[in-house]
């Protein structure tokens, strides 16, 4: 290991389909996953989201008593 370059040198050149396809996943998730947290993490949207923390309880509700007969 002559240099920190050589150590992260990448052969494109050798790189297989499945490569690619992960390196393009992996790219496009570490992307979205920025966009999310920015998104999620900004003060201006608190009170939206806020608003909407309490959906996944209510599906829940809602999904029980289908299965009990319905009220």
């Amino acid at each position: 290991m002559n240099s920190i370059s050589e150590y992260f040198h990448t052969d494109w050149a050798a790189m297989t389909v499945s490569d690619w396809v992960g390196t393009i996943l992996t790219v496009v998730i570490f992307v979205l996953m920025v966009v999310v947290y920015f998104q999620v993490f900004r003060p201006k949207n608190r009170e939206r989201l806020e608003a909407q923390k309490h959906i996944p309880f209510e599906v829940d509700n809602e999904s029980n008593g289908d299965k009990d007969g319905g009220k």
